[in-house]
C-alpha cells in the first residue's frame, strides 16, 4: 500500500513518553498517528526511517493558557482582539473567531517544541468567552488545525475585571461586583435552561441566547470553567461561586495558590500556574514567586505552566520550567506539566500530551533533555508532519501556504 508522506518510523532515539518509563529505541508513525514504540520494535516494512542518533523524543508542549493569534505580536492595537470590553458577560463570544494564525506567536512556539495552545480571551471581564485548543501549525485556516472548539470558558476576578468597568463607573467595580455578575449570569443560565427544557417538552418555539446557551454548557459539564485569580482570597471566591453551582474549575495563574494548597489538592481543583518570569506589576502579584508551583505541587495539586503569551514569549514555556525544577519542582511533574496535565484539565488528552498508541504524532526532537537549559528543539512533527527544523544555528518553519 502507499504510504502517506505522515507515515516513518524514528530510530535511534531517547524517547520521553511521560506517561510511562523512557527507553532507548523506536516510535512508529502511520498516516500522522503513533502506531507502535519500544525498545525493541521492529518496525512496518517500506516506511521512511529518521535515524534520532541518540536525540531526545519527546512529546509536543501544550500551552494551556495563551493569548497567541488574539493579541498578535508587533501589530498594536490592530492586533489586539483579546477582550471584548462592550459588556462584562461575553460568553457568547468565541476565540476561534479572532485567532490570526500566521501571529509571529505560533512560529516561536515550534522553536520551543509547543505543538497546542489553548487560546484564550483576556481578564477584563468578569466573563470573558469561550477558548480554542489549536495546533501551533500546519493549516490554511484555524479550522485546520482546530483540537477542539468545546473546552472552556474564560473567567475573571480580581483587580482586572473591577478597573475596567470602575473606570467606566459601572458595575462591577469591586470584588463583590464581579462575584454578583457572575452569579447572576448562572442563575439566568439556570433559569434559561429550565424554560428552554420545558418548551421542548411541550414542542414550543423557544427564542435562543448564545451567551446564556454558553453558561449552560457549563453547568452541564460540557465546558471547563477558566478562572483568571492570582489572590488567595480570589481563589477562595472561584472555589465558592463554583461549589455553588457545580461547575468544572480550573484555576490560571493561581499566584497566592500556595497559601491555601491543601484546599485546591483536597478539592482536586488543577492549577494553570504563571507565567513565571514577570514583574511584579500590580497587588495582586506581590506574593509572586516561582518556588510556589514547587509547593502547589507537593501538596498534592495537579499543575500546569503557562507563558501567559505574549506576556512571556511562548518559546520560553520550557525556560520556566527548567526555572521550577531549580526551585525544588521534581522533573517528572515539570514534564507533566508541560505535556499531559494541560491536555487532560482542559479535556483533550486523549490527543495530544503524551506519547501513546493512536495519540496525535505531535513529536518534538531535542539534542538533549529538554530541561537542561542547554538543549534545544531540533526538529518537530505535529501529526506526523513536519513543521520545524534548527540546523546550523538557523530555524526553519515551513510554509502555510
Amino acid at each position: 500500500m502507499d504510504r502517506m508522506p505522515n507515515s516513518f518510523v524514528i530510530t535511534g532515539a531517547h524517547v520521553v513518553p511521560v506517561t510511562s518509563a523512557e527507553f532507548d529505541g523506536a516510535v512508529v508513525v502511520e498516516d500522522g498517528r503513533i502506531t507502535a514504540f519500544g525498545p525493541d520494535l521492529t518496525p512496518p516494512a517500506g516506511l521512511p526511517v529518521v535515524d534520532a542518533a541518540g536525540a531526545w523524543l519527546v512529546p509536543g508542549f501544550v500551552e494551556s493558557h495563551g493569548h497567541v493569534g488574539i493579541h498578535e505580536e508587533a501589530n498594536g492595537p490592530a492586533g489586539n482582539d483579546t477582550n471584548e470590553l462592550t459588556g462584562p458577560n461575553m460568553a457568547g463570544v468565541r476565540a476561534i473567531d479572532a485567532v490570526d494564525i500566521d501571529d509571529e506567536g505560533f512560529r516561536d512556539a515550534l522553536s520551543g517544541g509547543v505543538t497546542s495552545i489553548v487560546v484564550k480571551p483576556g481578564s477584563g471581564n468578569p466573563i470573558g468567552g469561550q477558548t480554542v485548543a489549536i495546533k501551533t501549525w500546519g493549516g490554511r485556516t484555524i479550522d485546520e488545525q482546530l483540537i477542539s472548539d468545546a473546552v472552556s470558558v474564560k473567567s475573571a476576578l480580581g483587580e482586572n475585571p473591577k478597573r475596567v468597568y470602575g473606570d467606566k463607573g459601572q458595575t462591577p467595580s469591586t470584588r463583590l461586583g464581579v462575584a454578583k455578575v457572575i452569579r447572576d449570569a448562572f442563575v439566568d443560565a439556570q433559569n434559561y435552561r429550565a424554560a428552554r427544557d420545558a418548551a421542548a417538552r411541550k414542542d414550543e418555539p423557544f427564542a435562543r441566547d448564545l451567551t446564556k446557551e454558553t453558561l449552560v454548557r457549563v453547568l452541564d459539564g460540557e465546558l471547563a470553567w477558566d478562572q483568571h485569580t492570582h489572590r488567595h482570597d480570589d481563589i477562595a471566591t472561584a472555589i465558592r461561586l463554583s461549589e455553588e453551582f457545580g461547575y468544572r474549575l480550573v484555576v490560571n495563574h493561581g499566584t497566592e495558590g500556595h497559601k491555601i494548597a491543601d484546599v485546591l489538592a483536597a478539592k482536586d481543583i488543577p492549577v494553570i500556574y504563571g507565567p513565571l518570569f514577570t514583574s511584579r506589576s500590580k497587588v495582586e502579584l506581590r506574593d509572586r514567586g516561582i518556588p510556589h508551583l514547587a509547593a502547589l505541587a507537593a501538596a498534592g495539586v495537579r499543575v500546569a505552566i503557562t507563558t501567559d503569551a505574549p506576556v512571556v514569549p511562548i518559546n520560553m514555556l520550557v525556560d520556566q520550567a527548567i526555572a521550577a525544577v531549580k526551585e525544588g519542582l521534581p522533573h517528572q511533574t515539570a514534564l507533566e506539566a508541560l505535556t499531559v496535565n494541560p491536555a487532560t484539565f482542559l479535556g483533550f488528552g486523549d490527543r495530544v500530551g503524551q506519547l501513546a498508541v493512536g495519540h496525535d504524532a505531535d513529536l518534538v526532537l531535542w539534542t538533549g533533555d529538554p530541561l537542561d537549559a542547554t538543549s534545544r528543539a531540533t526538529r518537530v512533527w505535529i501529526e506526523g508532519n513536519q513543521v520545524y527544523t534548527w540546523a546550523d544555528g538557523v530555524g526553519t518553519t515551513v510554509p502555510r501556504w
